[in-house]
């Protein structure tokens, strides 16, 4: 299982806007440049940095691979940071069930890349639902723990700031 197969990535990404989509079907998710109306996610990128985005669901595990466990949409990734990405697009249950993909996802990474985590400064995982655009707030509890857990912090939010090189 490669977190870095080129064969899924696209981009690099340099635009100060951009958007995550996933049409809920069985492809995979992807970057959209040009139709706002359609992004599940918007990411800011102010210092028009090189971003990659590789769609893990779908491509790095296919459906058939593990199928008990689950998996976020897509990866963002700098030379520095790397943010996982689970897309959304519905209205109640949505939330726990995200980071849920969001904690199997960290473990797939520990497990197949554990030396290629250390090199990213910055591990962030985002649940973003296009319905809840608005940052819904996550109790400090659960931030800790999943911080501690897995060396990522975690925000529930459709905005994604990629951080600008230290």
């Amino acid at each position: 299982m490669d977190f870095f197969n080129p064969g899924c990535q696209s981009g690099p990404f340099n635009q100060v806007q951009f958007g995550l989509c996933d049409d809920q079907n069985t492809t995979r998710a992807y970057v959209d440049t040009t139709t706002p109306a359609e992004w599940i996610a918007t990411v800011e990128n102010p210092e028009s940095r090189a971003v990659t985005f590789t769609a893990i669901d779908k491509c790095v595990i296919q459906d058939d691979a593990e199928p008990a466990r689950g998996r976020c949409d897509g990866m963002l990734s700098t030379e520095d940071l790397l943010y996982l990405v689970e897309l959304k697009d519905q209205r109640a249950g949505w939330q726990s069930h995200a980071i849920l993909q969001l904690e199997s996802t960290i473990l797939f990474l520990r497990q197949y890349h554990p030396a290629d985590l250390n090199r990213f400064r910055h591990k962030k995982a985002f649940a973003c639902n296009k319905r809840h655009t608005a940052f819904a707030v996550i109790d400090h509890e659960l931030k800790r723990r999943f911080f501690q857990n897995y060396g990522f912090r975690i925000d529930v939010q459709a905005t994604v700031l990629v951080l600008p090189p230290v």
